[in-house]
């Protein structure tokens, strides 16, 4: 008898192969698809009402992007070799193909709208700061200082061009990755058309709702007044996407029980055991249904300002929670059953080891690390508040 093991398992089976770094994976890459989302809703979009978070949204998506491949790398036994999939690409390989599809977006995408938002403001700040900093934004100009009228009118032509590619480039930097699970035929729990699109959605969903609530700290702490009118515009935007990734899955999950395949009541007792707490409770309980029903109250009463704003941090928070677990299920989930559906596995994060709960919790900080630099180098905010905060400090 095997410690941690129900029933039969093949011994390649017993130990998980995919860990709490591959959870973090899916989930950091989700949050900067989601934020460049929010972003394009103002550039291409016209959403005026959001323009407040613009900037912080594509700093946002930049500090996760920095972050998400080191998942990957962390799990990878020869991590020096990963430069091997761009030097040596491999069409059949999904994985080696994403690197393709991360880089695409990294540089062309994200990084080319940020210089073109941030331009004359580098340019401005190269010539009014001094020492390292003043290095520092001179080289981030690329040797570019014009910044006439006709010169910023290209650049917000050409901003909006990278920005209508970015959209479907930020669709398929995480539909990629439901498809990279969608596509491995033998596991049921990942094997459905649905899987791509269900990643896409709650990557929108948590991307949404991870902007809102930075947006309510940085001002927080900036000491500046919160636009409400964009909050509640965000927050009117979070509430949809989530009741489409909602129903998306409570399809999937309708279309499994309907067709009751042989594997069903495998999945169906993985729920009902192993997956109770993490699904049910986290996923669909705390992580669902309360952060929608506390959207939908906003969208049907019109409440105080500052009791909105209560309802808008517990609604992002747990929904955040509430997507870090369906990733949980997805990847953990789906390794905890045998592919003879005759045996059950468990998974127990270790701490301190290499793809431990420590590595883990300093992945997930380390990307608000990096927006905290980024912010210091380009601040989001408009000129004129930043200076009235700078003055109230």
């Amino acid at each position: 008898m095997i410690p941690g093991v129900d029933g039969f398992m093949y011994p390649n089976e017993v130990e998980l192969q995919w860990s709490l770094l591959i959870v973090l994976y899916p989930y950091i890459t989700g949050l900067v698809a989601g934020a460049f989302i929010l972003a394009s809703l103002e550039r291409v979009f016209k959403v005026e009402a959001v323009r407040p978070t613009y900037r912080l949204a594509l700093l946002t998506a930049l500090a996760f992007l920095l972050v998400a491949p080191l998942p990957l790398q962390l799990h990878l036994g020869h991590p020096e070799r990963s430069m091997e999939m761009y030097l040596t690409p491999h069409g059949s390989s999904a994985m080696a193909m994403f690197g393709f599809v991360y880089l695409w977006y990294l540089t062309v995408v994200l990084l080319l709208e940020i210089w073109l938002e941030y331009r004359a403001d580098i340019v401005r700040l190269a010539q009014s700061t001094t020492g390292i900093t003043r290095l520092i934004y001179k080289a981030l100009t690329l040797g570019s200082e014009n910044v006439s009228t006709g010169a910023r009118a290209i650049d917000d032509k050409v901003g909006y061009a990278v920005t209508v590619i970015g959209i479907p480039s930020a669709f398929l930097l995480h539909g990629y990755v439901g498809f990279i699970f969608g596509s491995i035929k033998a596991n049921p729990w990942w094997s459905t058309p649905l899987m791509p699109i269900v990643f896409l959605f709650s990557a929108m969903t948590s991307g949404i709702a991870a902007v809102l609530l930075l947006y309510m700290v940085t001002t927080k702490v900036k000491k500046m007044a919160i636009d409400m009118r964009c909050l509640d515009t965000i927050a009117q935007y979070l509430f949809y996407t989530f009741v489409i990734d909602f129903t998306l899955e409570m399809l999937d999950l309708i279309h499994r029980t309907y067709e009751a395949d042989e594997s069903f009541r495998s999945l169906d007792f993985m729920v009902h055991t192993r997956l109770w707490g993490s699904q049910v409770i986290l996923q669909i309980g705390l992580g669902t249904l309360i952060p929608l029903a506390l959207l939908a109250a906003n969208q049907l009463w019109k409440f105080a300002e500052a009791k909105r704003r209560a309802m808008y941090v517990t609604a992002c928070s747990l929904t955040l929670v509430g997507i870090f677990a369906m990733r949980w299920n997805v990847v953990i989930g789906g390794q905890l059953f045998s592919k003879s559906f005759l045996g059950y596995t468990t998974y127990k994060v270790a701490f301190v080891t290499r793809e431990g709960l420590l590595p883990a919790i300093g992945l997930m900080l380390l990307p608000f690390a990096i927006f905290v630099v980024l912010v210091k180098l380009l601040p989001p905010w408009p000129e004129s508040q930043a200076r009235q905060s700078a003055s109230a400090d």
